[in-house]
């Protein structure tokens, strides 16, 4: 949908004023407090707007989660592009962007501080119940490495895809030292696996 909306923004869906909103509110206030509602206020539109586009709030929690994920995803391409003839220093400056963007969104901050109160909803779809966000990462990191002829079968290959990607989201959730040093860390580990 584009053109201007009710709220002014060009070019912008109901639905990602929706998650936009939902994120803002979800880091100045607290998960537990966003309601339809107040969403329905900050967009602009009735709450059976919020409703149709977004369904229920577990709907939209994992919206904003997969939303997240899409932006991270967009610059480990970006990486891949950058280095299309070195997988490991890829697999490195990706691994540092996606943790130096983690350290400063506030969603993720939110998530995982848990600073409103007892916001634990969020956090198990970044933990315990990651499913679709390892599925949806792990794909697009599987394509990437695709035009690199690593020589590992698919399932080997799936197995070096998954550590990757659990380790990143392991120092994503809980940092052990800065970002450089731990992309430095990961890309010797997946140098290792892939070579």
């Amino acid at each position: 949908m584009s053109g201007t909306t009710a709220a002014g923004v060009t070019g912008t869906s109901t639905r990602e004023r929706v998650v936009d909103a939902a994120v803002r509110l979800t880091s100045e206030i607290g998960w537990s407090q966003v309601t339809m509602a107040k969403l329905a206020d900050v967009v602009g539109v009735s709450r059976q707007t919020v409703y149709n586009e977004i369904g229920t709030k577990p709907g939209l929690a994992e919206a904003m989660i997969l939303r997240e994920l899409e932006r991270f995803l967009a610059v480990v391409s970006l990486s891949f592009d950058d280095h299309p003839d070195d997988l490991v220093e890829a697999i490195r400056v990706a691994s540092r962007t996606v943790l130096e963007h983690a350290k400063d969104n506030p969603l993720l901050h939110a998530v995982v501080s848990a600073t409103h109160g007892a916001d634990t909803e969020l956090l198990p779809l970044l933990t315990t119940h990651a499913e679709s966000l390892l599925v949806v990462a792990k794909a697009v990191i599987v394509e990437r490495i695709e035009p690199y002829g690593v020589p590992l079968d698919t399932h080997r290959l799936d197995a070096a895809v998954d550590m990757v990607v659990r380790v990143v989201l392991s120092h994503v959730m809980q940092p052990s030292g800065p970002p450089d040093a731990t992309a430095d860390d990961i890309a010797w580990i997946a140098a290792r696996v892939l070579r």
